[in-house]
């Protein structure tokens, strides 16, 4: 009964995950700084932000946080400091900090908590991911979608979320591409923490 409307969330999901935006950076940005391992858990971080925005959704918050602005601002300025704050870290990548070193010896720069924890803030804060997901349970899933169904497209969208950047951090840091970055890799990284700022600053002036 409910196919189709999983499939249409599904599908708009998965054009929304793929789309370039401050997961993808967090997750590009871990994968070659710190190795496959710490990018894996800033993935599930992500994955694990996305159960945020359901909550929102299913309680309605979303809708509270969508019509009072100063909310809505508050929500894109924390987003936007944190981006900055990442940025600044990149930013500040020397020659020899970001190499193609095999995984054993980039291990240990980040916690895997805070890999977890850099993931979950990036998306959680993201007022933009709030408002996808209030669009996606107000125009697409039916007001007689029963709760339980409404939950279970939650949890899906969360896994599905963490599976796409844990098999995003693989590919990242397989060797023909940590041989690609090589002894170069602080100015990808150094790039990485212009396009944070850049993300930033849209959150704030758009």
């Amino acid at each position: 009964m409910y196919l189709s409307e999983f499939v249409t969330i599904a599908l708009v999901h998965l054009v929304a995950v793929a789309s370039p935006g401050p997961d993808f950076a967090v997750v590009l940005r871990n994968s070659i700084a710190y190795g496959r391992q710490t990018a894996i858990y800033t993935s599930l971080g992500i994955g694990v932000g996305i159960l945020l925005h359901v909550a929102y959704s299913l309680v309605g918050l979303s809708v509270l946080i969508q019509s009072t602005p100063w909310l809505f601002t508050t929500f894109s300025f924390l987003a936007a400091g944190y981006l900055v704050y990442l940025a600044i870290g990149a930013l500040k990548s020397q020659p020899g900090s970001v190499t193609s070193a095999p995984e054993e010896h980039r291990l240990g720069t980040l916690s895997h908590q805070k890999a977890f924890w850099s993931g979950f803030l990036t998306n959680g804060l993201n007022p933009k991911a709030t408002l996808f997901f209030l669009s996606l349970f107000t125009a697409i899933i039916s007001t007689e979608t029963p709760f339980p169904i409404k939950l279970a497209y939650g949890i899906y969208l969360s896994i599905a979320t963490a599976a796409w950047f844990c098999l995003l951090s693989y590919l990242l840091s397989t060797s023909k591409v940590a041989n690609l970055i090589g002894k170069n890799g602080y100015w990808l990284d150094r790039a990485m923490g212009v396009i944070l700022l850049g993300l930033a600053a849209k959150l704030v002036l758009l």
